[in-house]
């Protein structure tokens, strides 16, 4: 199967240009993406141009990714409703050296290989050029009509907040992008969403008309959910591929939770699985979708290529300590740091150390927390069986919680019926 024969299969393939499979299947072809410097780390959305390079260099070719440093000071307009926030020297390169390390994780860069993988930051060409010298060497080639027959442009000139100049302009920055890489790395092909089709095709315009040379394209289509939701969005916001701005934990969780049919078109999209392996997983998921085989595939697959298989490891102990029957020693092997990843998002509260011991009752301790509104309901559900601290039934109303039963000798985890969890923090 040739590239954009994988691709197209795998749901990754939305628009192309005329040559482009026969360019790919006759050399090894340097071709490129770009990445917005926003944040200092890229989310989920930003997977999937990512797996197009790594789709790219499997099969023979060269990738290039291109981080914006001169075009995140602009902002790119396409299909957005408003201009963006201009982002200072500072933060854009906090943000430049983040989604570097990222994208160092998944690309070879080893410089024995002749299709190893580079990055390229725009900067670094456009510092130079004088406003002047742009408008009179490249602007010279694209006119205004070309321009605003962009879907993208059009959108924005007839909505209520117009486009300014600066925005105006990128789409002859971002093609001047590739065509500088086409004249100085010998780059064929750019790659993007399907929201970036206008830009990309201005580039291949502009090293046509200024290098007279051809160049190539295809994108990928935007990801949606099947309940409408945006792809990557969760109540907290984004989810992030930093592990100290979404916890591998709660990344599993968002590919787990899944719905059947997003599930069965992103495991296709996400992972690297063939075609015969995936068509089976369908097939027995199928059968049996009760058991989430296409979610739990996914999740694991995603997660061990993004963080590790030992933080996949750790993301399904998780799961296990949180909605499974695990024992006191599970939880009595976390270090602290697990332990506080494990309980994120669950209520926490403080009690005095000095009383955790002879002093306490479980159900005082209980109702003082907060964990039940009073010390009757506390005393009614630990009688019924419904109370556990670090995974052990609270045996009796008179039980009094002692230092030894602190984890790292300052936590206690208390779980009311099968899935409240409480973390008392003795202060």
């Amino acid at each position: 199967m040739n590239l954009i024969e994988e691709l197209r299969w795998r749901g990754m393939l939305q628009d192309i240009m005329p040559g482009t499979e026969e360019q790919l299947n006759k050399e090894m072809t340097s071709a490129y993406i770009g990445f917005d410097p926003t944040a200092d780390s890229l989310h989920i959305g930003s997977l999937v141009p990512i797996l197009l390079l790594i789709h790219l260099q499997k099969a023979g070719h060269k990738p290039f990714a291109l981080i914006g440093g001169a075009t995140g000071m602009v902002g790119d307009p396409s299909f957005k409703a408003e201009e963006r926030k201009m982002l200072d020297e500072a933060t854009l390169q906090m943000n430049l050296a983040g989604i570097r390390a990222q994208l160092e994780k998944f690309l070879d860069f080893d410089p024995s290989r002749s299709n190893a993988a580079e990055i390229v930051n725009n900067y670094d060409w456009f510092k130079n050029i004088s406003f002047l010298d742009f408008i009179r060497d490249v602007g010279k080639h694209i006119t205004v009509n070309y321009m605003m027959s962009k879907d993208s442009v059009k959108k924005r000139i007839e909505g209520d907040s117009g486009i300014s100049f600066t925005e105006f302009t990128y789409q002859l920055i971002q093609g001047y992008d590739f065509y500088w890489l086409n004249q100085h790395k010998n780059c064929k092909l750019q790659m993007g969403g399907s929201d970036q089709w206008g830009n990309i095709t201005t580039g291949t315009e502009l090293i046509r008309r200024m290098g007279g040379s051809e160049a190539f394209a295809f994108t990928c289509p935007l990801l949606t959910k099947a309940d409408g939701g945006k792809f990557g969005k969760t109540e907290k916001g984004n989810v992030w591929l930093d592990p100290e701005k979404t916890s591998p934990y709660q990344f599993y969780q968002f590919w787990l939770n899944a719905s059947d049919e997003d599930a069965a078109k992103w495991i296709k999209i996400f992972t690297f699985l063939p075609k015969a392996e995936i068509e089976s997983l369908q097939q027995e998921h199928e059968a049996a979708p009760h058991l989430r085989l296409l979610q739990k595939k996914l999740a694991e697959e995603i997660t061990s290529l993004v963080h590790g298989k030992d933080a996949y490891e750790f993301a399904v102990k998780t799961s296990d300590i949180l909605f499974g029957n695990v024992t006191t020693e599970v939880i009595r092997s976390l270090t602290e740091v697990q332990l506080l990843q494990v309980m994120e998002g669950v209520p926490q509260h403080e009690f005095p150390m000095e009383r955790i011991g002879d002093s306490t009752d479980v159900v005082t301790l209980l109702a003082e927390t907060g964990i039940f509104p009073s010390k009757g309901e506390a005393r009614k559900m630990v009688q019924s069986g419904g109370v556990s601290i670090n995974k052990e039934k609270i045996p009796a109303i008179d039980f009094k919680p002692g230092a030894d039963q602190l984890l790292h000798n300052r936590y206690l985890l208390i779980q009311k019926g099968k899935k409240n969890y409480y973390l008392v923090k003795a202060v």
